[in-house]
């Protein structure tokens, strides 16, 4: 048999232009999978599973064409490519050299059946998730159980329940993270630890939905496959092709955060436990699930402000439309226009024509705002078509939210923290509307894992910036603008309970890093001890600061693709709280600012290494003081 010599063009070309139909249908089927999972839906799914990973392997693992991307590697030099085409042969090498494509016949042959074993895993444990979420949501008896709750958030229980045959009752279901928005506001002590219970013990119970022998075999099997490709652990493995480089450098940043930020949860806590002892006519030592509630009665105390109350005006559409759609056309000269004529997978999903300053097509953004049962829990952006100039293609990407369904008549009241959802995910649908690139290798949001995060934590600037907040922030029946003191009492508080919200963000980054540090000799027979010994080791094991996800539902890391990487959120934030400091040196929400972050960063995808597109941004490396200052973890 004779070969061709291997070229850019018949070799790294040629594989970028296969696969195109596979693409299409497998990006569509898993937005259907993640959104919309019938039964039937995640009975294919398991089935596909493996057999999806087993052709990535046949791709990745191939030895002729591993030999000639080499060969193609090693003429990297004399070859006249342009700086995307140079990239994406370094990248095409590194990620099968990285993959196990160097290894003899019989190590890719189990590493083909770990890759599918883990696949088929991962989905069972996202299945169990699912299930033991849906059958997790908290039955309540009469409305009095919920006093605090709003009319339109009773509303929307009661149609819960309805939906379940439940006529007459409210039905609470729980989100992706441990707790829930509503401790914030319910009254009954009892209704907010049913509430916290139900939600810490999702796939941890002895039933058919139990995650933990699951994740143990997840854990065992990632062990094995990375001592196979030559690491010590699967964070080392991971993190060998991220912007950290390897997990020592990982722990060191979660080690400096975890002291201040255990530090100021113990004095929230020490504040909270004199509101309790002070006000309530029995006191009661705090417990988790009074955490969010006293919280917001210090909010109150202290700035005046009562954040449930901030609900009526943080109208969905409006903020949609007059908030996270009005900044992006300043910012970027982007309009939306709603196709009404362009059905989604799901009638509730939306679909919107995005369209450039000068008028030309930019792609599709569809918004999927609302929770149902088939739908996994989380928030997350998705493509359903990349962008690519090789495959002529411009790109279609997905929001999805789990906010509640309002009642018939109702409308749709945010909380801010879903105000900041949506901004968030919003930014992710930017990076990956806005890159464009040659090669489908590098569309989008096809970054370093610890990177993907920045855009959309960028985004999430606008929420309080004056011209847009005022812009969106306005009574659903009045009209009335926030209250300009209530604005900026709500700035006042960016560092408020911080202690908490970073340790519990931190707790869930260490665990994950536990989980993937262990090699193959280790064995993990109870998953709460281990747990309770990781987190006493980096010293946040404070009962009532739970981890922001358990082990059992950490979909993150076990269903999702953050495995050994939970840390990015804030190794990205590093980034993002310097780049807002940038925002505010240079004259802020301008065209020319935009112009400038969309050019040099949201738009060149993956095509060039991340934190070069950084300093190309910024003129420099990131500063890891901006972030501390927004923490509140300045010593």
């Amino acid at each position: 048999m004779v070969r061709s010599m291997p070229t850019f063009e018949n070799t790294i070309e040629a594989l970028e232009r296969s696969g195109e139909l596979l693409d299409r249908v497998a990006h569509t089927f898993y937005t259907v999978t993640s959104a919309d999972a019938t039964p039937e839906i995640q009975k294919i799914d398991e089935q596909l599973a493996p057999l999806m990973a087993a052709h990535q392997d046949a791709i990745t693992l191939d030895g002729a064409l591993y030999w000639r991307v080499q060969q193609v590697h090693a003429r990297l030099d004399d070859l006249e490519l342009d700086d995307e085409q140079r990239y994406l042969v370094e990248r095409h090498h590194r990620e099968m050299t990285h993959a196990g494509a160097a290894l003899d016949d019989d190590a890719k042959s189990r590493l083909t059946a770990l890759n599918q074993q883990l696949s088929t895993l991962s989905n069972t444990f996202e299945r169990n998730l699912l299930n033991d979420t849906n059958d997790l949501a908290v039955v309540f008896d009469s409305s009095d159980e919920l006093d605090g709750l709003s009319s339109g958030e009773l509303s929307a229980a009661a149609r819960a329940a309805s939906d379940r045959g439940l006529d007459g009752r409210f039905v609470i279901t729980l989100p992706l993270f441990t707790g829930h928005p509503y401790l914030a506001q319910l009254r009954d002590r009892e209704s907010r630890r049913r509430i916290m219970a139900a939600s810490r013990s999702r796939a941890s119970r002895p039933n058919t939905n139990d995650n933990r022998p699951v994740l143990t075999e997840i854990v065992r099997l990632r062990a094995e496959r990375a001592a196979l490709l030559g690491y010590d652990s699967h964070a080392a493995y991971v993190t060998a092709d991220e912007t950290a480089g390897s997990p020592a450098a990982v722990e060191r940043m979660l080690r400096e955060l975890a002291a201040p930020s255990a530090r100021n949860a113990r004095a929230e806590r020490e504040t909270l436990q004199s509101i309790v002892d002070e006000t309530e006519a029995a006191p009661f030592t705090v417990a988790a699930h009074d955490w969010a509630f006293y919280t917001e009665k210090v909010r109150t105390a202290r700035y005046a402000i009562d954040t449930s109350a901030l609900r009526p005006w943080f109208e969905a559409e409006r903020v949609l439309q007059d908030g996270v759609f009005f900044a992006a056309t300043q910012l970027y000269g982007v309009t939306f226009a709603e196709r009404h004529d362009l059905r989604a997978y799901h009638p509730g999903a939306r679909v919107f024509e995005v369209s450039d300053a000068d008028g030309s097509a930019v792609g599709l953004y569809v918004l999927d705002l609302y929770t149902r049962d088939s739908k996994r829990g989380g928030a997350w952006m998705n493509p359903i078509v990349s962008q690519s100039r090789l495959r002529g293609t411009l790109p279609v990407v997905v929001n999805n939210l789990n906010v509640p369904l309002p009642g018939d008549g109702e409308p749709t009241l945010l909380t801010l923290d879903e105000v900041t959802t949506l901004f968030h995910e919003f930014g992710h649908a930017l990076h990956g509307l806005f890159a464009v690139v040659t090669y489908p290798h590098f569309a989008g949001t096809n970054v370093f894992r610890d990177f993907v995060e920045f855009p959309s934590q960028v985004n999430e600037m606008w929420i309080l910036w004056p011209e847009v907040l005022d812009n969106y922030a306005r009574h659903y029946e009045t009209g009335e603008a926030l209250d300009l003191a209530i604005v900026e009492r709500l700035r006042a508080t960016e560092t408020f309970d911080q202690g908490h919200a970073t340790s519990e963000y931190l707790a869930a980054a260490w665990l994950d890093q536990a989980w993937h540090r262990m090699d193959t000799r280790a064995v993990v027979d109870d998953v709460a001890e281990f747990e309770a010994a990781a987190l006493a080791d980096i010293g946040l094991d404070d009962p009532v600061v739970p981890t922001r996800y358990s082990s059992t539902y950490f979909a993150h890391v076990f269903s999702g693709g953050y495995s050994a990487g939970y840390y990015s959120y804030i190794w990205s934030e590093v980034l993002d709280a310097d780049t807002v400091d940038w925002f505010r040196e240079n004259g802020g929400l301008t065209r020319e600012n935009g112009d400038r972050f969309r050019a040099r960063l949201l738009g060149v995808g993956g095509s060039k290494d991340p934190l070069d597109a950084y300093r190309d941004f910024r003129g420099r490396d990131a500063e890891i003081a901006p972030l501390l200052k927004r923490r509140g973890l300045e010593a």
